[in-house]
């Protein structure tokens, strides 16, 4: 299987060109630079031109807050560019995996979401994604929406790699402990994916991916900083606090409640998402590793 990947140098793209030799599938991965995917022109030459298998889109406006003033930018690349790159699957046939999220709710149900739970994106960032998924929808007959949350990995930014700077940094930390969700490491994302696409199943449609168990913030926090200490790093904290939401405004609102029900998922592809704290384990030790290659690096200088 041959597959246009875009957003190549994010958490979920970079994963997606590491883990494609094991799932014996070829791939071509583009980041802004070298693909844009807001010229629509640009995405039907680079579709046309690698005759891809599958386009997968990893690309994404993430800035959840700079999105509140920043909403044009954010339209461009989170709807406008995903309808060029689903009309441009649409055009050649093929299958368009597009990675969504679970801002499009609103965090006010009292348990798990569905895929068929209305949904009421509290900012832009949510907004822009829910058009992008409408796009897929409307223009796609071959696809697959998947709504995911809490990504991190030992690249890129995200929470886990934030809290290990903070943690070798300072004493004492206040984290959000009023906001539930499930954190979910790219790698299982792509593995996932993987999965999906050489199933053969086609059972075209929106679905949830996101990895148990639900924690907050601060339970993700503490899960982070005991699995580091474990791991034999050395850390700072000693004291870590539970904040509530108010006690650290930002401009866009999260939701309170995040958590993806992922039977869906499971049961039509039958197959089982790890736990994150198992990923949790495996990225730490991915970053271990990075430090250490980087500081025998420079000592070799």
């Amino acid at each position: 299987m041959k597959l246009l990947i875009t957003g190549c140098d994010g958490q979920v793209g970079t994963e997606l060109v590491r883990q494609a030799e094991a799932h014996g599938c070829q791939v071509l991965g583009v980041d802004r630079d070298q693909l844009d995917i807001t010229d629509q022109d640009a995405v039907n030459k680079a579709i046309q031109a690698y005759t891809p298998d599958a386009v997968v889109n990893a690309a994404a406006y993430t800035a959840v807050d700079k999105a509140e003033n920043e909403r044009s930018a954010a339209y461009a690349v989170n709807a406008e560019a995903v309808s060029y790159l689903a009309q441009g699957c649409e055009n050649a046939g093929i299958p368009f995996v597009h990675i969504s999220t679970d801002y499009v709710f609103d965090g006010n149900k009292n348990g798990a979401y569905m895929e068929n739970d209305a949904v009421c994106p509290l900012g832009v960032y949510g907004e822009t994604k829910l058009a992008g998924e409408d796009a897929v929808r409307n223009i796609c007959e071959k696809y697959y929406i998947l709504r995911t949350s809490w990504v991190f990995s030992a690249h890129g930014h995200n929470f886990v790699k934030t809290m290990l700077r903070l943690g070798a940094e300072r004493e004492d930390l206040g984290v959000v402990g009023d906001q539930y969700g499930k954190p979910t490491s790219a790698a299982e994302i792509v593995h996932i994916i993987y999965l999906m696409l050489i199933s053969g199943k086609g059972a075209w449609g929106t679905y949830h991916l996101a990895q148990p168990e639900s924690t907050s913030w601060h339970g993700f926090a503490a899960a982070v900083f005991t699995e580091a200490k474990n791991q034999g790093m050395a850390l700072q904290i000693s004291n870590l606090r539970a904040i509530k939401t108010e006690e650290y405004p930002t401009p866009a609102k999260r939701p309170e409640n995040s958590e993806l029900n992922c039977n869906k998922l499971e049961n039509r592809f039958e197959l089982k998402i790890k736990p994150w704290t198992e990923s949790l384990k495996e990225v730490i030790v991915e970053v271990q590793s990075v430090r250490t290659k980087a500081m025998l690096d420079m000592d070799d200088q």
